[in-house]
Parts: C-alpha cells; sequence; structure tokens
C-alpha cells in the first residue's frame, strides 16, 4: 500500500489539471444535488416535524357555549379515536381598531389558556410572558418572527371590560386563536363559544377527520358544533408559497442529478482511460493488477473527497438564503426552514465520492485485465479503426479539411461521445426550460400592471402608521390625485379583516374602486368583480377554503353580514386574502375611507414630481413610486442558479473531454503540425470536433425543455396560469435555443484548443 500511496500521490501531482477537474466538477455537482435535495426536503418535511414537537392538534373544533356544557366537551377527550385531547377553553371574538399592532383591523379570536402548554398544542412563546391575570393579553405573531419589544405594553380597549394589555407574543402553529388571556379575563370577557383541541389515531385524511370528530361529539346536543378546520389545512397554507417553486425545482433536481451524475461518469472514467499508457507503465513495474486498481482509485478518490466535501459545504451556505426566500410570508408557526436536513448533507458527503469510485471502478477493472504490452500501446492514440469509414466521408466533402477531421473525430470515442451528448442534451434542456420560466414569469409579473407610466403609492395617514390624518376627506383625496399633473388612473383601496361565516380562519379583504384596469391579465377564470356582492381570490384562498367560481359566502365585520358570490379566480392571490368591489364593503362599514391610493401616471410622467406634489396637497399623505417586484424574481433568480451551474458542470464535462482528446492524439497532433496545419486550423478542428454534438444535444434538448416548462405551470398549485403566459416561444427564441448547446460545447473546449494549438511540435511529439 505503500507503493500504491507514493504512486497515486505522483500521478495527483503530474496532473493537476485532471485532478483540478474532476474536483471541481464534483464541487459543482454536489452543490447542486445538495440544492435540490434540500428543496425536496424543506417543501415536505418541516410542517410535520414542527407540528409533532408542537404537539399540533389534528382539528380545532368551536362549540356554542349556550348549547353545550364545559362538562359535555370535556368528556369528548375520552370519545373512540382520540388520542389526546385539550380544553375545553372559553372563546371569545373581540373587534380590534384599524393600526393596533399590525393588524389591519376587525376580529381577533381569542381563547382563555392558564398555561401555553399542556397534551396539545402547546404555544411558543416568542416575547415577553404568559398572560397569568386579569387585564394581560398574550398575542400571536402572524409570520412566527419575534415582534419588536418596544409592541409589549400596548393596551386594546374591549367595551364593556378593563382594557387588554400585551404582555407576551406567541406563536402556534395550529392557529388556534389570534390571542390568549387567563381563564379569569376569559370569564369576564363573557364568551360565546368553547374550543377544544384534538389529535386523532388516524388523522391521514379530511373525510377520516370528519368521521373521527362526529365519533368524538356524538353525544353532544345537536347543533353545538359550530366550526372545525384541521391541520391537512395548514399544512396547506404552510406549504403554499413552496408549493410555486416546487414543481420546478423538483424538474431542476433531477436534470442536477443526472448532469451531474453523467459528467462525474464521463470525466472519472475518461481520466482512467486517459492513463491506459500510464497503467501499462505501472505494470511493467511490477505493480499487480490490483494495485492498479487501487492507485486509480485512490487518485480520483482525493479530488473526490476534496470536491464534495467543499461543495457540501457551499450547498449549505446557498441552501440556507434560498429556502427562507423560498417560504418567506408563510404564517403558519415558526417551523426551522433555513437547515439543510442532516441526512442531505451526508447523502452528498458521502454519495458522490462513492459514485465517483465506481466510475473510476469499471475502467479501471478493464485495464485490469489488459496485459502489459498492449496497455502501454492503448494509451498512445485511440484504437486504429475507429470512425475511420467516418473519416473518409467527411474528408471527400467540400468542407475544409480541419472542420472534416474535427466533426469525424467524436466517432472515434462513441461511448465518450454519448456521455457527453447526454450531458449536452440536459444542458440544454435545462437552459430551455430556464428561458421558459422566465418569459413566463415576466409575463406574470406584468399581469395588473395596465398600461402606461409609473406606479404612483400614496398612504393616508393616521393612527394606523402613526401619522397625521389628512385633512381632505376620502373623496377630496382621490380627487384632488386625479388634479395634478400626469396622473391617468386612480384606485382606491380599503383593507379590512373580515370572517368568512361558517369557517374558523379570518380572512383578508381589499376593497375597490375607481379605475379597474389593474385586473387586465389577472383573471385566470371567470371575470372581475363589477358590483356589490362579488369577490375574487387566488387559486391558494378558494383551494383551501374549498370554494369555486361561482361559489356564495357570507362576510362578516363589525357584527355586520353581507354575501357575495366568487365571480372569478386570479391568477395568484395572497392564501388569505380576496378582493371586492367598494361597493361590497359599505354594508359592512358604511363610513369606510380607503387607506391607499394607486395612481397610474402617463408614460414619460415625472413620479418624483408627482410624489412631491401629491404630498404637498395634504400633509397627512405620503407618496412612493411603487416597486413591482414579487415572486417572479425569485423563479427567475431560482432558474439562473440552477442554469449557471448546471451549463458550468456541463461545460467542464466538455472541457475534460477535449483536454483528454488532445492528450490522447499528441502524437497526431505533432504529425498534423509537421506536415502544415496552422494554430488556427488546430483550433478549428478541436472546436468542431465538440460542436457538432454540441447543435446535436440543441435539436434534442430544445423539445425536452418545452415538454418540461409545459409540466411545470401546469403544476403549480397556487398559481393559476392562463394560455398567454404560458405560449412563449417563437422562431427567434428557439433558433436561440438551438445555439445554446454549441456554445456551451465551444465554451468547455475553447481553453483546451488553444493550449493544443500553442503545443510545439517537438513537446507533442515526446513521449513519457
Amino acid at each position: 500500500m505503500s507503493a500504491v500511496w507514493r504512486a497515486s500521490r505522483a500521478a495527483v501531482k503530474r496532473r493537476r489539471l485532471q485532478t483540478f477537474v474532476i474536483g471541481l466538477v464534483v464541487l459543482c455537482s454536489t452543490t447542486t444535488v445538495l440544492l435540490a435535495l434540500a428543496l425536496l426536503d424543506a417543501a415536505t418535511s418541516p410542517f410535520d416535524r414542527a407540528y409533532a414537537t408542537q404537539r399540533g392538534p389534528h382539528t380545532v373544533a368551536a362549540f356554542d357555549a349556550t348549547k353545550v356544557t364545559p362538562e359535555q366537551l370535556a368528556q369528548t377527550a375520552r370519545g373512540p379515536g382520540v388520542t389526546a385531547a385539550a380544553g375545553p377553553f372559553g372563546q371569545s371574538v373581540l373587534e380590534v381598531p384599524e393600526g393596533w399592532l399590525w393588524m389591519a383591523g376587525g376580529s381577533l379570536t381569542v381563547v382563555g389558556r392558564a398555561d401555553p402548554g399542556g397534551p396539545v398544542d402547546r404555544v411558543e412563546l416568542l416575547r415577553g410572558r404568559w398572560a397569568t391575570a386579569p387585564g394581560e393579553i398574550v398575542v400571536a405573531s402572524p409570520s412566527g418572527g419575534s415582534p419588536k419589544p418596544e409592541l409589549l405594553g400596548t393596551t386594546l380597549e374591549v367595551p364593556g371590560s378593563a382594557p387588554l394589555t400585551v404582555v407576551g407574543f406567541g406563536t402556534s402553529m395550529s392557529k388556534s386563536a389570534g390571542a390568549w388571556v387567563s381563564p379569569e379575563q376569559m370569564t369576564a370577557l363573557r364568551p360565546s363559544g368553547l374550543q377544544m383541541l384534538y389529535r386523532f389515531t388516524d388523522p391521514a385524511t379530511d373525510a377520516r377527520l370528519v368521521s373521527a370528530l362526529a365519533r368524538a361529539t356524538a353525544g353532544l346536543p345537536e347543533g353545538s358544533l359550530t366550526s372545525a378546520h384541521t391541520h391537512l389545512d395548514l399544512r396547506k397554507a404552510f406549504s403554499s408559497l413552496a408549493d410555486a417553486y416546487l414543481p420546478f425545482m423538483t424538474l431542476f433536481g433531477a436534470l442536477g442529478l443526472l448532469v451531474s451524475v453523467l459528467i462525474v461518469g464521463n470525466v472519472v472514467s475518461g481520466a482512467v482511460v486517459s492513463g491506459y499508457r500510464h497503467i501499462g507503465v505501472l505494470k511493467a513495474l511490477g505493480f499487480t493488477p490490483n494495485q492498479v486498481v487501487a492507485v486509480y482509485l485512490t487518485m480520483t478518490a482525493v479530488p473526490a473527497l476534496v470536491g464534495s466535501a467543499l461543495g457540501t459545504l457551499l450547498g449549505n451556505v446557498l441552501a440556507e438564503p434560498i429556502l427562507r426566500v423560498a417560504f418567506s410570508g408563510i404564517e403558519t408557526g415558526r417551523a426551522a426552514i433555513g437547515r439543510v436536513a442532516s441526512w442531505v448533507s451526508a447523502v452528498c458527503l458521502l454519495g458522490v465520492p462513492v459514485l465517483v469510485l465506481l466510475a473510476t471502478l469499471i475502467p479501471a477493472l478493464r485495464a485490469h485485465r489488459l496485459p502489459t504490452a498492449r496497455a502501454i500501446s492503448a494509451g498512445n492514440a485511440p484504437l486504429t479503426g475507429r470512425g475511420l469509414r467516418v473519416q473518409r466521408v467527411l474528408g471527400g466533402s467540400p468542407l475544409p479539411r480541419a472542420v472534416s477531421m474535427g466533426l469525424g473525430r467524436p466517432f472515434a470515442r462513441p461511448g465518450r461521445t454519448l456521455l457527453t451528448l447526454a450531458a449536452m442534451v440536459l444542458g440544454v434542456t435545462t437552459v430551455t426550460l430556464a428561458t421558459g420560466l422566465t418569459s413566463t414569469m415576466l409575463a406574470y409579473s406584468e399581469a395588473g400592471r395596465g398600461s402606461g407610466g409609473p406606479l404612483v403609492r400614496v398612504e393616508a395617514g393616521g393612527p394606523a402608521n402613526g401619522r397625521t390624518a389628512p385633512l381632505l376627506g376620502d373623496a377630496q383625496i382621490e380627487e384632488r390625485l386625479r388634479s395634478l399633473p400626469g396622473a391617468v388612473q386612480v384606485r382606491a383601496r380599503a383593507l379590512a379583516q373580515v370572517t368568512l361565516v361558517g369557517q374558523s380562519r379570518a380572512a383578508f379583504a381589499d376593497f375597490y374602486r375607481g379605475d379597474d384596469t389593474s385586473y387586465a391579465g389577472r383573471i385566470a377564470d371567470g371575470r372581475m368583480p363589477r358590483a356589490a356582492g362579488e369577490v375574487v381570490a387566488g387559486p391558494a384562498f378558494l383551494t383551501q377554503r374549498g370554494l369555486r367560481v361561482g361559489d356564495r359566502v357570507t362576510l362578516a365585520l363589525n357584527g355586520r353580514q353581507t354575501t357575495a358570490t366568487v365571480v372569478g379566480k386570479l391568477v395568484e392571490g395572497n392564501a388569505r386574502a380576496l378582493e371586492a368591489s367598494w361597493d361590497t364593503l359599505l354594508p359592512l362599514t358604511p363610513d369606510a375611507r380607503a387607506m391607499e391610493y394607486d395612481v397610474r401616471l402617463a408614460r414619460g410622467a415625472d413620479a418624483r414630481a408627482y410624489t412631491e406634489a401629491a404630498e404637498a396637497a395634504d400633509p397627512g399623505l405620503r407618496a412612493s413610486v411603487s416597486d413591482t417586484g414579487n415572486t417572479a424574481t425569485t423563479v427567475v433568480a431560482f432558474s439562473t442558479v440552477f442554469t449557471i451551474l448546471l451549463s458550468a458542470v456541463a461545460s467542464l464535462g466538455v472541457f475534460n473531454t477535449v483536454l483528454l482528446d488532445t492528450r490522447e492524439r499528441r502524437r497526431d497532433l505533432g504529425m498534423l503540425k509537421s506536415i502544415g496545419m496552422t494554430p488556427r486550423q488546430v483550433v478549428a478542428m478541436t472546436v468542431t470536433s465538440v460542436a457538432g454534438v454540441g447543435a446535436v444535444g440543441g435539436l434534442l434538448g430544445i423539445p425536452l425543455g418545452i415538454l418540461a416548462h409545459r409540466l411545470v405551470v401546469d403544476n403549480v398549485g397556487v398559481v393559476a396560469f392562463p394560455e398567454s403566459m404560458k405560449d412563449v416561444w417563437d422562431a427567434a427564441q428557439l433558433s436561440g435555443l438551438l445555439l445554446a448547446g454549441v456554445a456551451i460545447a465551444v465554451v468547455g473546449a475553447l481553453v483546451p484548443a488553444r493550449s493544443a494549438a500553442r503545443m510545439t511540435i517537438a513537446a507533442a511529439l515526446h513521449t513519457e
């Protein structure tokens, strides 16, 4: 083994460039694999892990306190199929003013609990302490983040009761309440409802959970159960944003795995094949066949271990910000979403080196059986006769001799060419997919912008944002904004937190009046709201609440109710928000006023001048140019990162192929130079040898990329892309994509081609 180690170390030092290429390919491949696996793991498992840690309830049930007693509910905890239960807790709904803490105003569900622990639904305190005395309240943080400490001590005025002081902030993955108070305080609030939290033996599906709840509450008075929601709804809400990325991340991950495996196999096996002469020399010096195999396993294991370690480290560094962006805005607890699972790192750290060793072992075992003399002769040049027929045919064509020789070169190494072609096909597929996704997401980001110039957002001051209230009335503000120079369209917006009667979770509602051209391109199904009692929502909102276009819902706010019809499905929308016309708001709040105004300016209008004029019109107004960035930026960034990674890996594979080819053909190149081939002809011949493979890869990869794009955009659950956003291909774009494979091949081949061109005749004819 001492001789094996010395020979391996010498080979690594002597073939520094080859060793570096192997290590770099392994590094990029490991990073790509880790990112793909981490995103797949993060999109499926964090909710379940965090929910189990917090002992989240499988069902949160609310009961009418006038029809059932706490004692009767306590007996349901021992019902059939119930493994654990908590409650009954008193439940009341308080009305909070607009701008209290971070809330838009509306209803706040408050539950009375003595402590944050218990057998079910353990509330995690983020800041402050638990409410243990009357007059204290703990508020749920909507995003799981820790609110600012200065918010502690905020008071909430409660009609008919003493004010409540915020003493802490918590988070519950079950979303069982918006706030918690002590049982004594809940008694003072005169609760109208009672809450029970259940965990069941079989919580796999909604149907089973409904059946389990029915069995547990079978003895209760009829009509006592008022509402219930399950952890399956919460899981959908948790992953709703990740689901937008999961389809294309799954595809990018699969492409990354395939490209990585192919390139690693091609690079490593090529390194062994190109070293056949070295293998013959080792055998001539007395190395046994097993020792020769061990030399090459060790020689490739060194860069593989270093590359996989660095790739795992780099992947972990990149994964954290990517995961946090992918899951940003999720309002369902505080699951650990920034860390890569240990099994993912272990698979990359150990699996990629194993792949390298397997790729080394197969050609090394073949060399194991070669006689010494044949191994030495095999290393001088490719085996005689390979591709000669193709070379003769091309030689008789009118193509320049350097080009014809280059085009025939891939047929001399068909196995290596097929591996390189497969990598090229997947590389072009990735570029095509990324191009299509970028075009789709750019069209998606343009939806709702309308035609015209910049968009200016004007906010009205008041207690909600700690600023001076406007001097002008709501209608006067809108009229003044329309009259300022440059204004083309003005739309007013009011936001309220409403309750959908029959559902336990509150929802945000945006009510609009004025110019409604912002709906252009935003409606995937149905139409925009035109009159009172009409609402639209995104696919995530509709799916999570079991609604479809045409269904009727009842909105409740401040003790008032109004009925509305879902008339349209938006291309995309917040999972907790719907949109409606201003006339739908008036029955709920007759004196409602806008909190924000969107002003579309004419093309070429000075946005800065307009903002200054708007603020000068009333001291209670604050204007800014709207930033319309959205999830499209994230999607484009993801596709760009993976495209760069996979293209780099594919180019490195081409680089290695050309490098090995030029080394194998040193004698041929020396002879060609000696009879007059110029350096430019050497570069042309070398680049052409892989450019043809790249062109074929482009022809095969484009349809695969188009198919992959269609599969992705048709399976994004939280976005309903219309056909106009899916049909993004044109002749110019497809022509450019056809050259992508050629570009990847040329970029990878250029450096070794120029190196071969600079090689002197003496150096080319020199033997080891």
